[in-house]
């Protein structure tokens, strides 16, 4: 792949007078450095051809009784409607050429760190792969990606794949000493506590081997973010050293995370966003050891627009936690803070200053339409 001249950009951010509910100027937002040697693509990944357009696919037949186990047919008879209906194509596996030639070589960003009841699930996976195959790619040009080998393994999608399709983890866990398989020379830097290391280095087969990106996130709580989907997942999934943006009940997520998900080559190659909410925890996240925080929306979202779909999400987050009578998750009252507590100790406690704004900023950097009035949804059941 050819390397291109290298480029420093100082980040800007694009002030409004309010994120939400919160009111925000210059001062805010720390000053990021971005290094990266890729140029923009004519038409970008996010928000890419279907900006501010969200197709949601629901089938109560999806999950068994009580949500633990997952009906693959149906599975694949939601994945099938969703493409279509999103490309507007009759065909499913005219919908996938839509996006993906049998010359690409193809990262699935998926997540795993809500094992083993949140994840990006078997049947979603396997079904994004069986159609990749059947546009012309070879199982080596299809990689299924995390961040941390731990919870790649855990989950451990090799009995449901093809052989020959690779399965890669960047780090061995999460302790920011494994550094080689990053590209030292695209990166994010910025100061946020006074921390030794600032820098975070993009995944080196994103800039140097992928060509398409698949983001396969979750619909998760977030204690830092107010809800983590889309942007969160391929953001904070495809750097090294993202959890110092949050730190005794500060939270920079509010910039940072668009601020990533914006670095090229990721935001270009990042083509298609496909949520699994077949189930989905809405407090405690992003981890879902039990099933004591999960619900079952049941319902896959399809999109290239990770604001849009992500905007959507806030409310499914927060709907369900007014449900159970928690507070929302764009409260930011002193007296719900309370950093020294476990982080599933109580729903109506914030171990963090949460930033659900980050969907609206992530907006105004251009990935894509967080204004409600502005998204057009589809709603099919299955």
């Amino acid at each position: 792949m050819k390397r291109r001249t290298f480029m420093q950009i100082l980040a800007t951010s694009p002030l409004a007078s309010s994120i939400g509910s919160r009111h925000v100027d210059a001062s805010d937002i720390p000053k990021y450095l971005i290094a990266s040697e890729y140029k923009p693509a004519a038409e970008p990944g996010m928000p890419g051809p279907y900006r501010g357009q969200v197709v949601s696919v629901k089938s109560d037949r999806c999950l068994g009784e009580k949500g633990e186990q997952i009906n693959a047919e149906v599975v694949r008879e939601m994945m099938e409607r969703g493409m279509r209906s999103l490309t507007g194509e009759a065909k499913t596996q005219d919908a996938w050429r839509r996006f993906f030639t049998p010359a690409d070589v193809v990262g699935i960003k998926v997540n795993c760190g809500g094992r083993p009841w949140v994840v990006s699930s078997h049947p979603i996976v396997a079904e994004v792969v069986r159609n990749l195959l059947a546009v012309g790619l070879k199982p080596s040009q299809v990689y299924v990606y995390e961040r941390f080998q731990n919870q790649l393994d855990t989950v451990n999608y090799a009995p449901h794949l093809p052989e020959g399709v690779t399965l890669f983890a960047a780090e061995r866990g999460n302790r920011g000493v494994d550094n080689q398989n990053y590209d030292p020379l695209t990166y994010v830097e910025a100061d946020f506590f006074g921390e030794d290391d600032t820098r975070s280095n993009m995944i080196r087969l994103i800039s140097q081997r992928f060509t398409k990106i698949i983001n396969i996130p979750n619909m998760k709580d977030h204690g830092a973010t107010g809800a983590t989907g889309c942007l969160k997942n391929i953001a904070y999934g495809s750097f090294s050293n993202v959890a110092r943006t949050h730190f005794k009940g500060v939270s920079h997520t509010l910039s940072f995370v668009g601020t990533l998900a914006g670095v090229e080559p990721l935001r270009s190659r990042t083509v298609l966003q496909i949520m699994d909410g077949l189930r989905g925890v809405w407090h405690g996240g992003p981890f879902a050891p039990t099933l004591k925080y999960v619900f079952f929306p049941k319902t896959i979202m399809f999109g290239t627009d990770p604001v849009a779909i992500d905007r959507l999400l806030l409310d499914i987050i927060d709907d369900e936690r007014k449900r159970h009578g928690a507070i929302s998750i764009w409260d930011r009252s002193p007296q719900s803070l309370n950093n020294s507590r476990a982080r599933d100790a109580d729903p109506n406690v914030n171990i963090l200053i949460r930033e659900p704004g980050h969907v609206e900023y992530a907006a105004g950097l251009g990935l894509g339409i967080a204004d409600l009035k502005q998204i057009k949804v589809r709603e099919l059941e299955v």
